[in-house]
Order: structure tokens, then sequence, then C-alpha cells
């Protein structure tokens, strides 16, 4: 969500190891300040994109090595305390390409990358860093290829459908029906009805696939999105950095969640899919 070198759309930690929100929250609140001093001391610019993350002029594997020094740097384990996710909008590297083939038109124009290419890409990505999600990572009328994707890296890594399943229901049971992906990003204005939500999120929990409560890139202070994401247990939410007043409202509301709950409050990673 900004202008820089980057094609994928967002990179994102994840605080697998942590025993609860509260800790996760302070673990990724810790990392991305010490991404923006890492940042700063390289000579990138630390200012924020619309949903709150740094957006310096780096390549994708720059990218995903920023993200790994900052968690160390931080004192965190990556892997068994911080996992790695992506959200990459390839959807827009494919119309960049004519809709013949994914071009990294920032980094890589002259290319044109084929689905299988793609998958390889994120394959050694998988096995090079402790990737637990990607979302969106081909077109989103690529039915077969979101199906290969899914066959190869879906034991190893959750594989997200946004622009892919649009939160609609009749695309998420045709991508269930052909094992497309094994999660769903939830967005409620994406269908515009809170019945066609539940409903995708009661289907994502009947046919064990993830789901996953989405911000959208113009957001309010609004935290619905927070008590949607505990009240259905969807286990998983995502909304944005650890800046922006838009974004940390929903952080300070699980966290109001989890105060009022006590001892009853639940944190687990078993809605991760992987």
């Amino acid at each position: 969500h900004a202008d820089n070198k980057i094609a994928f759309q967002e990179f994102m930690v994840m605080p697998v190891g942590a025993k609860s929100f509260s800790e996760g929250l302070r673990w990724v609140t810790e990392i991305f300040h010490t991404l923006k001093s890492l940042l700063k001391k390289a000579g990138h610019v630390t200012s924020v994109g619309d949903e709150g993350g740094f957006a310096p002029d780096l390549t994708n594997d720059e990218a995903l090595e920023f993200v790994m020094k900052a968690v160390k740097a931080a004192g965190y384990q990556p892997g068994t305390q911080i996992g790695i996710a992506l959200d990459c909008a390839s959807s827009e590297l494919f119309d960049e390409g004519d809709r013949k083939g994914y071009k990294f038109w920032k980094s890589n124009p002259s290319k044109l990358f084929s689905a299988n290419e793609m998958i390889d890409i994120f394959s050694r990505w998988v096995k090079d860093y402790p990737i637990v999600s990607i979302e969106d990572p081909l077109d989103q009328n690529d039915w077969d290829g979101y199906v290969s994707m899914t066959k190869s890296l879906g034991s190893k890594t959750q594989i997200v459908g946004d622009d892919f399943f649009v939160t609609n229901p009749t695309r998420f049971k045709k991508g269930i029906n052909m094992a497309a992906c094994n999660s769903i990003l939830i967005k409620v204005n994406q269908i515009g009805t809170v019945t066609e939500t539940l409903e995708c999120i009661k289907m994502a929990q009947q046919s064990n696939y993830g789901a996953i409560a989405s911000h959208r890139s113009g957001e309010t202070e609004d935290a619905f999105i927070a008590d949607l994401a505990v009240g259905t247990g969807c286990g998983q939410i995502k909304t944005g950095s650890c800046s922006r007043t838009d974004r940390m409202a929903k952080y300070n509301q699980l966290i109001r969640i989890e105060e009022e709950l006590g001892a009853n409050a639940k944190w687990t990673t078993q809605h991760l899919r992987r």
C-alpha cells in the first residue's frame, strides 16, 4: 500500500509463540519499532503507508531480510516465536502482465512469470524464511493455480484467499470443493452484509479452513472487527501495523476484551492452517 519498488503489498509478522494476546501484541510492537531503527540506520525513509506499515524502497527479498533482522534484533526467535505473513495482491501483477503472466513491474519489468514460476518463488521463500501465511499469491481467477499451490504448500503454510474469495459464499464454496486455498480473509464490507460474512466464517470452520477477520485500506476507528474475530472464534485478525489510530483502535479493543474475559480468555495458534 505504498509507492516503492516492493511488488508485494504487505510483509507482516505473527507472534505464533506468544502465550496471550497482550504478550503477542507487545512482541510485534517491539519488532515494529526495532525495524524502524534498522531502516533509519540504513538510510531508508521510515514514513508509513496507509495501513500503518513502513514503505522503504526495497526488493521483496530485501524486505524479508529486514524483517528477519528486526525479529532477531528485538530478541525473538524466527519460526518458534515469530512467523512471517505475506499479502501478495498478485492480481495486480497479473494485470500488469496484460493477463498473460505475472510481471514484477517495479523490480523486474522485462520478465513474465507463469503461475508455476510464482509457486516456485513461494516454495523457495517458505524454505528460506519462517513464512506461515501467504495471501493472494496468484490471480483472483486462477482456480487451477490455487489448487496447485495448495497441493504444493498447503501443508507447510496458510494459503489465504482475499481477492480470490471476496468473502463471497458462492465463490468460497467452489474453492472448498476444489481444495483451493486453506483459509479465507473475512471482510464485512467486501460482501456487504453481516449475514453473508457469518455464513463464510461458518463454512470455513466446518470445512477446516482458517478464517481471518480483516480491516480494509480505508479505515476508521470503528473496532467492530475485533469483536467479530473473538465472537465468531476466528482466532486470527489482520488489522494493520502498530501505528495510526484507525489500526490501533482494533488492538486496543482486543486488549479490553482480553481483560474483560480474564482467565476465560483463550489464545491459541490452532486456527493457523499449516
